[in-house]
């Protein structure tokens, strides 16, 4: 048995080797306070926008997926504040999730109070709880906190910092400046994202991505790693999934071994939190610690999407013939793996007023196997029978469609 030579790469989730199977889980948290009496979102309600955005959420929900529903402002009607901004309940606990009875729940709904958004973050990761899997609470809401302190921004990042693993979303109802402000920093606190939805099928559509998302990625929270602005310096990383986060047209690099044999997969995916410029890409590089390019996978947008993500694939085999002697085994029976820069670069462009900080959240995706054999391709003897095999194949094809044009002709005139 060979060993590798080198330092260990860090392994996403290594501090926790052994994850429990545990269903996703999901707290939609809805803003009911006064405001959203107002009928800005294709002539109706934003109340009732958000009602009907539930409904077929609740209707579309996966099976193992467990879906919780908590609401700030929606009892309390008198002019206490104190008292109003205490106004946040759980009106569906999480768990396995009754249609009718979460729908009936949400349809009761009128706008009411005041907007404690903190106070409701906070009890909504309690609802949550803690495990070795991620949660997400996604948030809807069309104005800012009215009830600070807690300052939700400041609870987000009390959040994070617990490392209970807990990404919040958030959406926006309404198109006013301190709200986005706001909720931005609540979702780059944690991972998260930042949507404005200003059409009922877009809030709709946002809110199944979400908790389509959750199922997705629920058993293997990203670990967190730190990019370099060069390779030599970069974090060296195994098979794995990592999040970092990416300014506007920067480049981050990462460091893979890759040994003799074996294949190189990554993936990256940069999410659009905030307003950007159209027409922008993602691109991939894999390259060698000389600067030599290996290959590159690029993908671009055209601003319709929350999401950019571009992949390569990478075979040491490629460069075992120039590599010969350095790559084969020592007489101490190790093998030098060879080390593989990856660099993430952007070339997203802010909109006027958009936040550049926090960088725009990335996740980063890593695989080495056993490398796929290329199909053998044809030598010059067998090209050349082959061009012969076409060649036939090209008269008798000719033959034959002259002679059936011949007689359809012939059998034309006659008739």
């Amino acid at each position: 048995m060979t060993a590798l030579i080198g330092p260990t790469p860090a392994r996403a989730g290594d501090d926790n080797p052994e994850t429990p199977a545990e269903p996703p889980k999901v707290e939609l948290v809805l803003d009911v306070s006064g405001s959203m009496r107002a009928r800005d979102i294709d002539g109706r309600s934003r109340i009732s926008v958000a009602q009907q955005a539930f409904n077929e959420v609740v209707d579309a929900l996966p099976d193992e997926t467990q879906l919780g529903i908590r609401v700030l402002g929606a009892t309390y009607k008198g002019d206490d504040k104190k008292q109003g901004c205490l106004d946040t309940q759980q009106i569906v606990p999480v768990g396995p999730v009754d249609r009718t009875q979460a729908k009936a729940a949400v349809a009761t709904l009128r706008p009411t109070g005041f907007t404690p958004v903190g106070l409701a973050l906070r009890s909504a990761a309690q609802d949550l709880g803690t495990g070795s899997t991620a949660r997400r609470i996604v948030l809807i809401t069309d104005g800012e906190d009215t009830c600070a302190p807690p300052d939700p921004c400041e609870v987000a990042r009390e959040l994070a910092a617990q490392g209970t693993k807990l990404v919040v979303d958030t959406l926006g109802l309404a198109p006013d400046e301190k709200v986005r402000r706001q909720l931005l920093c609540i979702a780059a606190a944690t991972g998260g994202t930042y949507t404005a939805a200003q059409s009922a099928d877009e809030l709709t559509g946002r809110i199944k991505q979400l908790v389509d998302r959750a199922r997705d990625t629920y058993t293997a929270a990203p670990t967190v790693v730190g990019g370099s602005a060069e390779c030599d310096k970069a974090p060296l990383l195994g098979p794995g999934v990592y999040t970092d986060r990416e300014a506007f047209s920067e480049h981050r690099w990462y460091r893979v071994p890759v040994r003799p044999g074996q294949e190189l997969r990554a993936s990256v995916s940069v999410a659009l939190d905030r307003p950007v410029n159209r027409d922008y890409g993602v691109l991939l590089r894999a390259t060698a610690p000389d600067g030599r390019e290996l290959v590159r996978g690029v993908d671009a947008g055209s601003g319709r999407t929350d999401v950019v993500s571009a992949g390569l694939r990478w075979s040491a085999a490629e460069e075992e013939a120039a590599e010969e002697e350095s790559a084969s085994p020592s007489p101490t029976g190790t093998v030098t793996a060879q080390t593989v820069c990856l660099v993430v670069s952007n070339s997203f462009a802010p909109r006027p007023g958009t936040e550049a900080t926090p960088g725009m959240p990335v996740e980063l995706t890593i695989d080495v196997v056993a490398a796929s054999p290329a199909p053998a391709g044809p030598d010059l003897g067998r090209g050349w029978a082959l061009l012969l095999l076409l060649t036939l194949a090209g008269l008798v094809t000719g033959l034959l469609a002259g002679l059936l044009t011949r007689w359809w002709v012939a059998t034309w005139r006659e008739n």
